[in-house]
């Protein structure tokens, strides 16, 4: 949330050469990129059309898709080494569904993390309305859902979908500012 603030890219583990990464919502796809400097097969997606072409504007010949995670997921052929989100469809989706899609399309100890901004308000968990600012100017603003729950609650979904090794904790904010971020990291089964 904050520049230069928290982990970085050591969070995926290992995204170097020969390595498939996905990046669910994307956006203007300025962390993918940096992925794939790394040497990754970088691949993201994203549901708005307007960051799609923005970004692959931005980073010409970096592999951006205007396509809904769960629609992307279930027709993946080649299972990713890791999948990520930042602030992305990991906290927009259901995680009903989200969630073993993204274990499939997984390889074998597979990484997936994910970060958000932490439940806003306590009690209230769960599917959340939340107004996203326009693309364009004079369009009307976006109503979605995003899907809000504590460290202890992620963790518990993610061992019901199937995840093991996972980590879920809050990173708190820099000196003046009031959020923290959600931090959220588990492997697919090894087998």
């Amino acid at each position: 949330m904050y520049p230069d603030w928290g982990p970085g890219e050591e969070v995926l583990g290992n995204v170097g050469p020969g390595r498939r990464v996905l990046e669910l919502g994307c956006g203007s796809a300025g962390n993918l990129a940096h992925v794939a400097t790394l040497g990754a097969e970088a691949v993201g997606v994203d549901m708005s059309a307007v960051q799609v072409v923005q970004a692959q504007q931005r980073w010409p010949g970096l592999e951006v898709r205007h396509e809904r995670a769960e629609r992307f997921l279930s027709a993946v052929d080649a299972p990713y080494d890791v999948i990520y989100s930042v602030y992305g469809a990991s906290w927009f989706t259901d995680p009903d569904a989200l969630l073993p899609l993204v274990r499939e399309a997984l390889t074998p100890g597979g990484v997936y993390a994910f970060s958000h901004n932490p439940p806003a308000l306590a009690g209230c968990y769960g599917a959340q309305v939340s107004q996203m600012k326009p693309e364009r100017a004079g369009d009307e603003p976006l109503f979605v859902k995003r899907f809000d729950h504590e460290p202890e609650q992620w963790e518990l979904l993610l061992k019901g979908a199937g995840f093991e090794d996972i980590s879920a904790g809050i990173i708190p904010p820099p000196e003046g500012k009031r959020l923290g971020t959600l931090l959220v990291t588990a492997h697919a089964p090894a087998y």
